[in-house]
């Protein structure tokens, strides 16, 4: 009991650790993609305290819950109608890969998320050290499906290899995102080729999104043994 205390504490200063070194390279002025999720959450509250301290940012959620916290917090936001380019966007990943490819969405907000990675200029990934691995594929990738195209969709993505089964609420409901869309959660193993395996998926019809991010960040904050390590794409560290 004391010992899983104490790795969830560690991994909580992790969090917490990345997430205010990123934070630190939002700038006055800035659009800032607000991401989703524990680690994002920290990413927002420290962002609050600039701001508060007088930082003049707006900031675009990537979900209804990061968008609450946000008001709560007091951070100004905008929509994407409004504002199209983003300067920085900070956001949690499942996993990472030494190319700083991600598996996004255990949260449900893959589809907002990878939107507004995609309209920021920088986009700055956030973890505690568990997140780091060799490959992609020990967490299951969550494929956003329309409700209409769930089960056909399953059998075709269970034909590229994977083991499927629909995101439910504890309940027992399936789980819908904010667009109203529904997750399957694909264990595929180890993804040898991340890159070939999105393309696959882009291309089933009533797939919406899925949680590869291939390319898309310039830099990984990680937390470990009480510092940062920083990640760049490209880099060999």
């Amino acid at each position: 009991m004391n010992s899983a205390a104490n790795e969830l504490n560690t991994l909580d200063q992790e969090k917490q650790l990345a997430a205010r070194a990123a934070v630190q390279l939002v700038e006055s002025g800035n659009i800032v993609g607000l991401g989703s999720g524990s680690t994002a959450t920290y990413a927002i509250r420290f962002l609050a305290e600039r701001v508060r301290e007088g930082l003049k940012i707006v900031g675009i959620p990537t979900s209804q819950k990061t968008k609450q916290l946000a008001e709560q917090l007091g951070i100004p936001l905008a929509t994407l109608e409004k504002q199209p380019q983003i300067d920085i966007d900070i956001d949690g990943a499942d996993e990472i890969d030494p190319q700083l490819n991600l598996i996004k969405g255990g949260g449900g907000a893959l589809l907002r998320e990878k939107v507004v990675a995609s309209a920021s200029r920088r986009f700055l990934v956030i973890a505690e050290s568990t997140k780091q691995v060799a490959h992609l594929g020990k967490f299951p990738l969550p494929v956003e499906v329309i409700p209409f195209a769930e089960s056909v969709n399953q059998t075709r993505i269970e034909a590229l290899g994977a083991q499927v089964s629909l995101r439910r609420y504890p309940y027992g409901n399936p789980y819908t995102t904010d667009e109203g869309h529904h997750i399957l959660d694909c264990n595929f193993g180890e993804i040898a080729d991340p890159a070939s395996l999105a393309q696959k998926l882009r291309s089933i019809p009533g797939v919406v999104e899925h949680g590869l991010f291939i390319g898309m960040a310039e830099m990984a904050f990680v937390g470990k043994d009480g510092r940062v390590i920083q990640v760049r794409r490209g880099s060999k560290s």
